[in-house]
C-alpha cells in the first residue's frame, strides 16, 4: 500500500481534494525525462498528469531510456565516459533542443545530476515545479 508522490497527488486531485484555482495561471511548456526506475515500478504517466493541474502548463514526456547515471555508476571515473555517451544517445539532444523554450522535469537525483552535467541546462523535481505554481496569498500572480 505505497504510493509514489505523483500517484499520491493525482488521487487527491481526482477526488476533489485539490483545486486547480489554487495554481497559477502562468503558461508554461515542461519537458519530462523520466527515472528508470519509477518506469520500471509503474509509469511517468502520474507525474506528467500532476505537472497539467496548473492550467495553462503543458507537459510532454521525453522518449527517452536512461539518463546514463544509473545511481552512481556515472559518479564513478572508470564509468562516467560511458555514462556521457549514454546521455548523448537521446536525453542530452532532446534536453538542448527544449531547453530555450520549456522547463526541464526529472524526478530522479542523478538524472537531474547528468542532465546538468551533459548539458549545463537545470532540472528541476516534478514537485518542485508544483510547488512553485501554487498560489500562496497573492492572488495577483496569476
Amino acid at each position: 500500500n505505497c504510493l509514489l508522490y505523483d500517484e499520491f497527488i493525482m488521487r487527491e486531485f481526482d477526488a476533489g481534494r485539490i483545486d486547480r484555482e489554487l495554481f497559477t495561471k502562468k503558461h508554461e511548456k515542461i519537458v519530462l525525462h523520466g527515472h528508470c526506475h519509477q518506469k520500471s515500478l509503474a509509469s511517468v504517466e502520474a507525474s506528467a498528469r500532476m505537472l497539467s493541474i496548473p492550467v495553462n502548463y503543458t507537459v510532454e514526456t521525453l522518449p527517452t531510456g536512461c539518463c546514463g547515471m544509473a545511481g552512481s555508476f556515472g559518479y564513478e571515473k572508470e564509468h562516467y565516459k560511458y555514462s556521457m555517451e549514454i546521455g548523448e544517445q537521446q536525453l542530452f539532444p532532446l534536453v538542448r533542443k527544449y531547453s530555450a523554450e520549456a522547463i526541464v522535469a526529472a524526478p530522479g537525483t542523478s538524472c537531474r545530476q547528468q542532465i546538468l552535467d551533459g548539458t549545463g541546462q537545470r532540472a528541476y523535481h516534478p514537485v518542485e515545479l508544483l510547488r512553485d505554481a501554487l498560489l500562496c496569498e497573492k492572488k495577483d500572480e496569476q
